[in-house]
């Protein structure tokens, strides 16, 4: 460790990271902790970056190296809320951040505390504890923490200041408290010589998890020279040993401070026996033969362990990535459901105060009936809801005396739905037999409650949003296309994804008179409630300049001034053509917009391309000219927006082409199926790149008597 009367010409940075290095290992043994970390905040891009840490395991350092200030993580609230946050037990952490408890199941207490200086923070400091349990932290311990940090958030406001921060190294330094300050130099002879005589074998761990110390009686267990295995890391110098299990058992004794054990077989088949006892930093092995009596049943139930929290992962990441409320309740009943081994689960959520049941499975159609309509119980109330477990029958109607039948089943989890602070529902879990619900599984159903809520608040914000998006769509859209005697019509229009049905893309058709039609298409920029706004100002717009009786280049013109005027900084696509039916003419003006296609009676298509002007929205004296087309009888008119004839990758001129050489309309041929056949002909929904939107006219015989 550098001290400050010996920094000589040792830069400010590197004097202050030592200085921080003092205090960390200050704080871990004045509070009686086992573990600690030291973040630094880099205040343009919000990110904490671990600077060092002591008694965490180098991958566990690694894994939560770098975190944003907005990422669900306990040093990331601490820094946000400029709190002090305190969890007394891997329950506690479950109920509050249930991604990390699921990265770190393992039995300990935890408090993290930003580093403040001058009402501005600069990092943070986390400290773990043997877990008690307990609810609140010691007054005692509070003020020792809040002094260190305050000192932590003086020395980096300082080094800011001089213009020398404290700069994370690109991986956090794991620091050991024995070897900044020696006991004295024969203290590991005097180790090696007390554990030499005992007949167990026994070596020692650093917090890089290299071997410090191994007895001859440890080196003939594992069958490996000492000189092979002193200052390698263990996994590495013994590869039979290169397990999760194993990696599992000596991590899980560090991070909890509590004594492990698993059994391990030598390329020989010779079983022996590890047991972890913790220390700081690092870890002790005691190394014995372990009984043979056949399949390894205390490494099996670990190896279980593991994957039931590999699985558990693996929700999670799934869980990220739902959508719908209907993608989570899948998920929960294709796998929570075998992760628990429960033999029922249903979502309810409440419905002006009655439960309706969304999703189950395992339980009968008249199970499900006496859960709907029935009345929410006050588990389901309040912000603060919690997972709740009965283990048996008399336990849930201890409780709960008015829950009706159970429909066979004998324990429960009811894990809380919460969305925008307040309750919308539960994920019940039920067992056909009286459970007994340990530490370790209240603590793994409490982090699978977490990610579920955190799943399906997002999923029923989604699902909200979206049909407000259908709802917005439908009345910005025609639902009914006026009729005109000898004009046939077919509209179609397709989203993106679902979860952008609030899209830009238009169509609207248009009586003028009897025998004179107003057709528009158009493609507003962007996929939000402000391109929704501008389609239906566009749309408005458009109708109020086309009734007036002006050309189609003036209402394109007269528009563009209004949306120039009111949303400057969207731009608008449109395609205006007034189809005079009595004369067999379409008067066309275009902003920007793509051709529109002109298929023929005879079976033929052409593209027609009308004089373009400038989007809509860009310049408020921009001029379009009016194109004037004939449309003999029978023929059909394309008007059609990018998504139609987009390929990702394509040139957009090759997809117009394209659609042009398939758009062979017969006059027998239903406009409909037509239009039906050309929006599948443009691909499956995750090759589509925008929104579709198709309006086909044809011209049919004249009306009577003209």
């Amino acid at each position: 460790m550098v001290r400050p009367g010996d920094s000589g010409s040792i830069p400010g940075a590197a004097i202050a990271s030592s200085r921080l290095d003092d205090l960390l290992i200050e704080a871990v043994f004045s509070v009686g902790a086992h573990l600690g970390a030291v973040y630094v905040l880099d205040p343009g891009d919000g990110l904490l970056n671990m600077e060092a840490s002591v008694g965490v395991p180098v991958a566990t350092a690694k894994a939560w190296a770098r975190l944003r200030t907005s990422d669900p993580a306990p040093v990331a609230l601490a820094v946000r809320e400029r709190r002090l946050l305190w969890l007394g037990d891997r329950v506690a952490l479950a109920r509050a951040f249930p991604a990390a408890a699921l990265a770190l199941p393992y039995h300990f207490g935890l408090a993290a505390v930003p580093l403040c200086a001058d009402g501005a923070a600069w990092g943070a400091l986390i400290l773990g504890w043997p877990t008690g349990g307990e609810s609140e932290l010691p007054r005692r311990l509070r003020d020792v923490i809040d002094d260190v940090g305050a000192r932590m958030g003086q020395l980096l406001q300082q080094a800011h200041a001089r213009g020398q921060p404290v700069a994370p190294h690109p991986q956090p330094r794991v620091l050991d408290p024995v070897r900044a300050h020696p006991p004295g130099p024969y203290a590991g002879l005097t180790a090696i010589s007390c554990l030499s005589s005992l007949p167990e074998g026994y070596c020692h761990l650093d917090g890089h998890g290299q071997v410090t110390l191994v007895t001859a009686a440890a080196a003939e267990l594992l069958a490996c020279r000492p000189s092979e295995m002193l200052g390698r890391r263990f996994c590495k110098a013994l590869p039979w040993l290169d397990d999760p299990v194993h990696e599992d058992g000596y991590r899980s004794a560090i991070i909890s401070h509590r004594p492990t054990a698993f059994t391990a077989r030598r390329p020989d088949g010779r079983l022996l026996s590890f047991h972890c006892y913790p220390s700081l930093p690092g870890v002790t092995l005691r190394i014995t033969p372990a009984d043979d009596h056949g399949p390894v049943a205390e490494d099996a139930g670990d190896r279980t362990g593991v994957t039931g929290l590999h699985d558990l992962l693996q929700l999670a990441t799934a869980l990220a990535r739902a959508t719908t409320a209907q993608d989570v309740v899948a998920l929960v009943a294709d796998r929570v459901l075998p992760a628990c081994e429960a033999q029922a689960m249903a979502i309810l959520t409440w419905d002006s105060g009655r439960m309706r049941v969304v999703a189950a499975r395992g339980y009968g159609p008249e199970d499900l009936e006496s859960f709907n309509g029935r009345p929410v119980g006050l588990v389901a109330q309040g912000d603060e809801a919690a997972p709740a477990f009965y283990g048996s029958e008399d336990e849930l109607r201890a409780a709960h005396p008015e829950a009706g039948p159970t429909g066979g089943m004998n324990a429960w989890t009811m894990l809380p739905l919460v969305a925008l602070g307040r309750s919308i529902g539960m994920c019940l879990l039920a067992w056909d037999r009286p459970h007994e619900f340990g530490a370790e599984e209240r603590a793994m159903l409490s982090a699978i409650g977490g990610l579920v809520t955190q799943a399906f608040e997002r999923a029923w914000l989604y699902d909200h949003k979206h049909q407000l998006a259908q709802s917005l769509q439908s009345s910005l859209l025609p639902k009914d296309l006026p009729a005109f005697p000898g004009l046939e019509v077919a509209a179609r229009y397709v989203p993106l994804t679902p979860g952008m049905d609030i899209g830009g893309d238009f169509y609207d058709l248009i009586r003028l008179d009897d025998c004179l039609a107003g057709a528009v298409i158009g493609d507003v920029q962007g996929h939000d409630m402000t391109a929704a706004a501008l389609m239906g100002q566009a749309r408005t717009a458009i109708r109020a300049h086309a009734a007036a009786g002006t050309s189609p280049g003036e209402v394109l013109a007269r528009t563009n001034r209004l949306l120039t005027a009111q949303t400057p900084e969207r731009f608008t696509s449109c395609l205006y053509v007034a189809f005079d039916l009595r004369r067999r003419v379409a008067l066309l003006a275009s902003a920007g917009h793509l051709p529109p296609v002109l298929g023929l009676p005879c079976g033929s298509a052409e593209i027609i391309d009308p004089a373009s002007g400038l989007l809509l929205g860009i310049d408020p004296d921009a001029e379009y000219a009016t194109t004037t087309v004939n449309v003999p009888p029978g023929a059909t008119l394309a008007l059609y927006t990018d998504g139609l004839v987009e390929v990702p990758g394509g040139d957009l001129n090759d997809g117009i082409s394209a659609l042009a050489a398939r758009f062979a309309p017969a006059p027998g041929h239903s406009l409909d199926d037509l239009a039906d056949d050309l929006i599948a002909a443009a691909g499956e929904e995750e090759r589509r790149t925008d929104d579709s939107a198709l309006l086909l006219l044809r011209s049919a015989a004249p009306p009577d008597g003209v």
